[in-house]
């Protein structure tokens, strides 16, 4: 006959499992429980080194490995804009992905870390009534009823005490089978938890390689760029005169766009680009396929064929959508997106910039002409790292987000990017030129 496990033992044994398994950090023992004292730290051996050595070892070697296959990257790409180009585009799409799977990451661990604080609560809030349970069948045991066959008052009290024990064993074996599901899921939580931490360092690791990439193919761009001389310092100085003497960005567009020969230029080369023109033979995959060209000076297709194509500028979580109400009687004429702390800004569309730098309210405050009449402005980022007149691709690097929110208003800690549609000064709602993959990523 197989031995079945009456409810004493599976109550005994989950009781042990709660002392083993201790108090939640914070809180205390319930009274009578012994608590296990915690392992004392191995002392270090005499003589051990206070440094892993061989740890450093392989970071500096790592390191210049990394190095040298960035040197090689920049000198295989000397003379050629367009691998460049492709370069900073795949290291930023890279960069943004790993963002997001750090977000998700995070966000999944402060879910586990609920879930750990509740379960360790609800275990501890049932530890005394699971030790009091306990102590009463100790008892029990240790001094059980005497026979039926002595005094009738032995007997009334055996009977009582069978009759308490019927009742409270269905409760017990109940009440123990719970605890067991809670200990096993606790016990579920904590592995997730830890494997989350291994794959948090893993990602870590990884953006701050991509992140010291970024700023080297950044910088090589900006180098070739003041080469070229299509912006002068005297061009800048005009362009931040401008800004503190306009009222609005509108006004600010058609003053750059007929005043400053950069913002001038670019205008003129976004008049004689692609415009609605009809849809190439093969639709989508076509137009997507024109947007893969990285030695594009001008942009692949009209601005309006583009619907569904654009990539969001920035991993993050959609915080505020176009046309919802902003909390001073108006509605929001942009959206709005909370990022991580130095996450990488790239440019939603191909364009012109026609301003880069400080504009009242906005903080940093970058303007891209996308041609056909539609801007896109973007603000919120802590340093815009492309210059005046200068054209960008979909997804290249163009600016680096801050440490906290530049808004005065922000209710989060979080760095909030600003991204806004206009045609003809006009604001509209960038919605149906996301691509599905972005759209979906709503805050919930």
């Amino acid at each position: 006959m197989m031995f079945r496990p009456g409810p004493f033992l599976c109550v005994v044994a989950v009781g042990l499992a709660l002392a083993q398994a201790g108090p939640a950090r914070g809180q205390a023992a319930a009274p009578g429980v012994p608590v296990p004292r915690a392992a004392k730290p191995v002392p270090r051996p005499a003589g051990a080194p206070a440094v892993d050595t061989e740890a450093l070892q392989d970071d500096v070697r790592r390191n210049a490995a990394f190095q040298a296959r960035l040197q090689a990257d920049l000198a295989s790409a000397t003379g050629d804009r367009g691998k460049l180009s492709q370069m900073l585009v795949d290291t930023t799409t890279h960069i943004r992905e790993v963002e997001q799977k750090l977000t998700d990451v995070e966000s999944r661990m402060a879910e586990l870390d609920r879930s750990r604080s509740a379960l360790a609560a609800s275990l501890m809030s049932r530890r005394e009534v699971l030790a009091d349970v306990l102590s009463a069948l100790v008892r029990m045991g240790r001094n059980p009823p005497p026979a039926l066959l002595m005094r009738p008052d032995d007997a009334l009290d055996a009977v009582r005490s069978a009759i308490l024990l019927g009742a409270l064993l269905p409760e017990m074996r109940v009440e123990a089978e719970t605890l067991a599901t809670d200990l096993a899921e606790l016990n579920r939580v904590r592995t997730e938890l830890i494997s989350a931490r291994d794959t948090l360092a893993t990602l870590r690791s990884s953006l701050g390689e991509d992140r010291a990439r970024i700023a080297a193919l950044v910088t090589e761009r900006q180098r070739r760029q003041a080469e070229s001389g299509t912006t002068l310092p005297a061009d800048k100085a005009q362009a931040d005169s401008l800004a503190k003497a306009s009222g609005d960005v509108h006004d600010l567009v058609t003053r750059l766009e007929t005043e400053v020969a950069p913002a001038a230029r670019a205008a003129d080369a976004a008049r004689t680009a692609p415009q609605d023109a009809p849809a190439a033979a093969g639709g989508g995959k076509a137009q997507v396929a024109a947007l893969t060209n990285p030695a594009r000076l001008a942009p692949a297709i009209a601005f309006t064929e583009a619907k569904g194509l654009l990539p969001l500028p920035v991993a993050g979580v959609r915080l505020r959508e176009f046309g919802a109400p902003d909390g001073l009687g108006s509605t929001e004429k942009g959206l709005t997106i909370g990022t991580r702390a130095g996450a990488q800004v790239a440019a939603p569309s191909d364009g012109w910039v026609v301003y880069a730098g400080p504009f009242r309210s906005y903080g940093q405050l970058l303007i891209i002409n996308a041609g056909g009449g539609y801007h896109i402005l973007m603000a919120g980022m802590e340093r815009i790292t492309v210059d005046l007149g200068q054209f960008v691709l979909t997804g290249e690097p163009v600016a680096v987000m801050g440490n906290g929110p530049r808004a005065a208003n922000s209710a989060s800690g979080q760095p909030h990017l600003y991204v806004e549609f206009r045609k003809d000064g006009i604001s509209i709602d960038p919605a149906p030129w996301w691509a599905a993959t972005d759209s979906q990523k709503v805050r919930g």
